[in-house]
């Protein structure tokens, strides 16, 4: 590996246009040239099978590389210079002749090491308002000469550049410096397979890491050998022991990447925690340091939280990927996950193995005194469903390391448009030498936001479902719609490379061995192009200053275009006699005649398509034998093939009770089937068995996020009594976090009790009986809540029913089989 490396150079040594001197130019520089606009979106540097990146504010940059088809790994060791962007000099002019131009084009090793204790910056072209890359020998000698600055500017000292403000100075982590300015990005010529991934899972006594202990783990070696590690007795130097045979156990696989479903939920900070009450030092990372850093600890630079909801640890060398990461990121376009949890959703992927042990969670241990080997089977069963599960869904993360100039583990739980477009952008404009736009508040100018129809409610038959793959981009394609302050066109530029070079990876996918490595990986790549595809607008539109290129006025744009082509493709389909059900920015639904077949209705979508502009394409996407359309957005589809799919959180959430939800699922299902009978039986069911308590209490429950600290419930508390904080008390919980999740359910008599469950969604119930819950009350929350989803299936007699009390059920019996749903044109409906 080459010896320094540094930022980006005001006048790159390749071929691109001059940054825009006016619109006009912006639009030459993204036409310029492919080349450069690939180094934009993949970075220039080809160093192959990076596969983790550590860097520290000295300007010591340590990388791991797969080399030799994955089977040889190598450690390099390099330095770079310590950098950020800042809007003016006054803040480091105190440094007299310390303060010195760099020299040339790219400033070179030799250059700096005169004096280690100088500061060097670049101007920047354009008119970004960050405009001078300002690098020094360490970051904490630049960052202590801008807070002098700073402290003798304003009077007031702080103890962290970020503080400045976002407007004064731009600044990322070591690992991101260093990729930014060598261009480099991890995973290039690697497949994921090639990767070393390592599996572990606590298996506890409990879910409190204060008072509960370890007492096995279970480890998913990289060659799949999978074992467990136990304690040998229930003594703290026996947990002390299994901790540090984790260690080794870890340090002798030497893996690339560590997974578990909810890591660093729960199965990290619990290891933190036992580690500290044993005094075993945990040793995770390859550079041998003792500890697990909190994501963006590295000397001189802030720990960061994920949003402030939870720790996100990191061990150097090493990238530690939760899979409840993918899981969410799936489920946030496929809406059609029963919950979280790794034994549901492995189940809902057909994962599982037939053979699969489960055992309830609060059992776990008390079955492992009794039969043991129940117990490992549990345990390796987990961590190989969390091997498949990194492996079905996590290629979009793997995909986009291959892009962005961030860490793996970071872009696995990353947001698209902050957390990977902004990355390739700042890249693009330190690449170009342009100044850096500041973020920035709007001016005032409302977002309009996006067209969204509702035809007709209730149930239809022979649905179909016109798919515009990815309007908004393909908007701002055709009408070249980007940023105002995008002065290279980047965006843009992206947009069309990723649009390309997807469509390529597509066809290379079908072109592959079905279930091969190669296929996998392509198709891996086309789902991270689509993931950044369909954020662009995101990014354009983020209000409130949230990203560094909003402009709300190319946004409405966007939405004026989007609204007016959704109007030609309505009129259009309606003209052509199919009864419009549904329409926004994904697509639209809409109901045929019963005379049509799969051919007719292909050939409607056709000819709608032809009308509409080049860019944007207009796709048959599926058909269904009947839809349920309860609200905008919210509906449930049938398909010939007998698969129900549920949209929306009328009838997915994760607040609702899951008893709820089921009976939800069941009745939707018969009521799409013309079964109305049925319906009827799963609704008269419900009631019997909550009323015989037979629902068990995590049925019942509801996942609620805790807004007010014990504290402040308590100033509040006589006046008004909340569920949730009474469940807490009723269970001896005089203490929690705010932000903390929990599930609560109504007891009789009006109080409340808790279900302890783990962040992923495997529920524990109490070992003790758990108080009965008020059967009445969900009684009528299951009429007044779930089945009144239903409503708009049925004309109001008919609901009343359906529904009415069991109790009554007798004075409608064989009325129920005359029933039929029905469809309703919803009043101001667009025509």
């Amino acid at each position: 590996m080459s010896g320094d490396t540094h930022p980006p150079s005001s006048t790159p040594n390749h071929a691109t246009a001059e940054p825009a001197a006016d619109a006009g130019s912006a639009v030459e520089v993204t036409r310029a040239s492919a080349a450069v606009q690939d180094e934009w979106l993949w970075g220039w540097d080809p160093t192959p099978g990076i596969v983790s990146v550590w860097a520290e504010g000295d300007g010591t940059a340590t990388v791991w590389r797969r080399v030799d088809d994955g089977r040889t790994l190598l450690r390099e060791r390099s330095r770079f210079r310590p950098w950020l962007l800042l809007d003016s000099l006054e803040d480091i002019e105190h440094l007299g002749r310390r303060l010195q131009p760099a020299d040339g084009d790219v400033p070179t090793g030799a250059s700096f090491a005169s004096d280690p204790h100088a500061v060097h910056y670049q101007e920047r072209s354009g008119t970004g308002a960050l405009r001078y890359l300002v690098s020094a020998s360490t970051f904490n000698t630049l960052t202590t000469a801008v807070l002098d600055g700073a402290a003798r500017r304003t009077g007031t000292r702080t103890s962290n550049v970020r503080d400045l403000g976002e407007t004064h100075v731009f600044v990322l982590p070591p690992d991101e410096q260093y990729l930014v300015a060598t261009g480099r990005t991890y995973f290039r010529e690697l497949t994921f397979d090639k990767l070393h991934r390592l599996q572990f899972d606590l298996e506890t006594t409990g879910l409190d890491p204060e008072h509960a202990r370890m007492f096995m783990v279970a480890v998913r070696l990289p060659s799949g050998e999978t074992r467990t590690l136990e304690a040998e007795n229930e003594s703290r130097a026996a947990e002390g022991a299994l901790i540090r045979q984790l260690m080794d156990t870890i340090r002798q696989a030497d893996p690339d990447v560590i997974e578990n479903h909810n890591l660093h939920g729960f199965d990290l900070p619990f290891l933190v925690t036992r580690a500290r009450k044993t005094g075993v030092p945990l040793v995770m990372g390859r550079t041998g340091r003792a500890g697990l850093l909190t994501r963006g600890a590295q000397r001189g630079t802030p720990s960061e939280y994920d949003s402030g909801r939870r720790v996100r640890y990191v061990a150097p060398g090493r990238e530690m990927i939760d899979t409840l990461d993918a899981v969410r990121r799936y489920d946030f376009s496929t809406r059609d996950l029963p919950s979280h949890g790794l034994k549901a959703v492995a189940r809902h992927l057909g994962i599982a193995g037939p053979e699969r042990e489960y055992i309830r969670g609060d059992q776990i241990y008390a079955t492992y005194t009794t039969d043991p080997e129940r117990v490992r089977r549990y345990a390796t069963d987990d961590v190989q469903e969390v091997s498949k599960l990194a492996e079905m869904l996590g290629g979009a993360a793997f995909a986009l390391a291959r892009m962005a100039p961030r860490r793996y583990e970071r872009l696995a739980d990353a947001g698209a448009a902050t957390g990977v477009i902004d990355p390739l952008l700042v890249r693009a404009y330190l690449r170009a030498g342009a100044a850096l736009p500041a973020h920035a508040n709007g001016d005032g100018t409302t977002h309009t936001g996006a067209a969204l129809h509702l035809f007709a409610t209730g149930v239809a038959h022979r649905v179909v479902k016109a798919d515009v793959a990815s309007l908004y981009p393909s908007l701002m394609r055709q009408y070249r719609i980007g940023p105002a302050r995008d002065e290279l066109g980047a965006m843009l530029a992206l947009v069309d490379r990723l649009v390309e070079q997807r469509l390529a990876a597509k066809s290379s996918a079908r072109s592959a061995p079905a279930g091969s490595a190669e296929r996998h990986s392509y198709e891996a790549m086309s789902a991270a192009m689509k993931i950044v595809i369909n954020s662009a607008y995101g990014y354009l539109g983020a209000g409130g200053g949230l990203t560094r290129f909003a402009d709300v006025h190319a946004a409405n744009e966007v939405t004026r275009r989007g609204r007016e082509t959704l109007g030609v493709m309505c009129r259009e389909l309606a003209a052509r006699g199919v009864t419009l059900l549904e329409a926004d920015t994904d697509g639209v639904y809409f109901a045929v005649p019963a005379s049509w077949t799969e051919t007719d209705e292909r050939a409607v979508v056709a000819d709608v398509a032809a009308l509409l502009p080049p860019l944007v394409q207009l796709e048959f996407e599926g058909r269904y034998a009947a839809m349920l359309s309860h609200e905008p957005k919210n509906y449930a589809l049938l398909g010939y093939d007998g698969r129900l799919t549920l949209r929306g959180v009328a009838f997915r959430s994760s607040r609702a009770e899951p008893f709820g939800e089921s009976f939800l699922r069941t009745a939707i299902e018969r009521l799409l089937r013309d079964d109305v009978p049925g319906v009827h039986a799963a609704y008269i069911d419900c009631v019997s068995k909550l009323r015989r308590g037979e629902v068990p209490v995590h049925a019942v429950s509801s996942l609620v996020r805790l807004t007010k600290s014990p504290e402040e419930y308590g100033e509040t508390r006589e006046r008004r009594r909340e569920l949730a904080y009474e469940a807490m008390l009723a269970s001896g919980r005089s203490s929690w976090r705010v932000g903390e999740r929990a599930r609560v359910y109504r007891t009789t008599g009006g109080g409340g009790a808790v279900v302890e469950e783990r962040e992923d969604g495997d529920a524990t119930v109490p070992s003790a009986a758990s108080p009965e819950y008020d059967a009445a009350y969900y009684v009528r929350l299951l009429r007044d809540s779930f089945a009144a989803r239903l409503a708009r299936a049925f004309e109001p007699d008919d609901f009343d029913v359906l529904f009415a009390d069991p109790m009554q059920h007798t004075l409608f019996d064989g009325r129920t089989a005359e029933i039929r749903p029905v469809l309703r044109t919803v009043d101001g409906a667009p025509g």
